[in-house]
């Protein structure tokens, strides 16, 4: 890419930055009458906090992206519509289960369309498996979207355990994006969404003034989910495993041992790995910076295995992202007393 191009980029980060801060004060009181999340068995708040600034996180990212990705002129604008359309979407069904919520089933095939608009996107040509029947791969990418979708919203459990999660994560897709592994737009909207996570941080660092929401949680895992997407397309499988490894590891493997207790997985709980941390004596500002630090290895990873032509390095690069994911689930499962 060229310089003016790099120059393009961290635009996008300072601008959704500046943007969805700005949103973000001028919503905050209307919220605090309106969108207070009161203190349930699932929270680790405890006290009524204003939700709704994903309502700003999104409104910065898909303002700044499609602004920049339209004024660069570039061509097959019709599948950043259809994913912005479908995050807009996904965006209004997280409000409306913000303000009263959605039953289990019409909020899964709510999200199944958001989802299924987004793998339905790209062109028959772009494939992970070519193998594989596309009838195969576009329902297995239905399914794992949407687990993804929903694995974002329940990760999202602590003051800036998404913020934690989402920078390294956009900032690294920028880098590859850099390094030619992924399309221009999708570089653009993972800048602009890391900006508007970093936008959203001072408030929502511990202890937090105010909270996404599902209004945000569930359209970022979309546009996340769609990012990897762009970087599974390219051949780098390791890469686009890699890097939302822990949260990945963490919703996983909470729902099959719920499954395994015959325990109700719809129900709201405080199972997860970090949650079990901060019940076992871990501050939240460890929890997080324990798993900031997991994610800047997983992104170093991430990068290693798209730099490298070998399959090998990349199976290495996957063993040493899961070695170090289920030793800090561990730690966090014990207790530090």
């Amino acid at each position: 890419m060229a310089n003016s191009e790099h120059l393009a980029l961290l635009l996008a980060v300072v601008l959704a930055a500046m943007v969805s801060a700005g949103i973000i004060w001028a919503i905050r009181p209307l919220l605090l009458r309106h969108a207070l999340a009161r203190p349930n068995e699932r929270s680790s708040h405890r006290v009524p906090t204003p939700q709704g600034a994903g309502i700003a996180v999104i409104a910065a990212t898909l303002a700044v992206a499609g602004t920049m990705i339209a004024c660069a002129g570039e061509t097959g604008l019709k599948i950043p519509v259809e994913v912005f359309g479908a995050t807009l979407f996904l965006t209004v069904v997280g409000l409306r289960d913000d303000i009263k919520s959605i039953p289990v089933v019409p909020r899964l095939t709510l999200q199944a369309i958001a989802v299924g608009a987004v793998v339905l996107s790209g062109s028959g040509d772009l494939r992970m498996v070519p193998a594989c029947p596309i009838w195969i791969e576009r329902g297995l990418l239905l399914l794992a979207g949407l687990w993804f979708v929903n694995l974002v919203n329940f990760m999202d459990g602590v003051d800036w355990m998404t913020v934690a999660e989402v920078v390294p994560v956009s900032g690294t897709l920028v880098i590859l994006g850099l390094l030619g592994d992924l399309p221009q737009p999708t570089t653009t909207v993972a800048a602009a969404l890391g900006g508007a996570m970093l936008g959203f941080a001072p408030f929502n660092r511990p202890v937090a003034k105010i909270f996404l929401g599902d209004v945000g949680s569930l359209p970022i895992g979309l546009l996340l989910g769609w990012c990897l997407l762009q970087l599974g397309y390219h051949q780098q499988l390791a890469a686009a495993l890699l890097l939302p490894l822990y949260y990945l590891a963490d919703a996983t493997v909470t729902l099959l041992l719920r499954l395994a207790r015959g325990e109700p997985v719809w129900a709201a709980h405080r199972s997860h790995f970090y949650q079990r941390a901060t019940d076992n004596g871990f501050t939240v500002w460890r929890v997080v910076g324990e798993v900031f630090a997991l994610n800047m290895l997983l992104a170093v990873l991430a990068i290693g295995s798209a730099m490298s032509p070998s399959a090998a390095a990349a199976v290495m690069a996957l063993a040493t992202g899961g070695l170090a994911t289920a030793f800090l689930m561990h730690r966090f499962s014990q207790s530090r007393g």
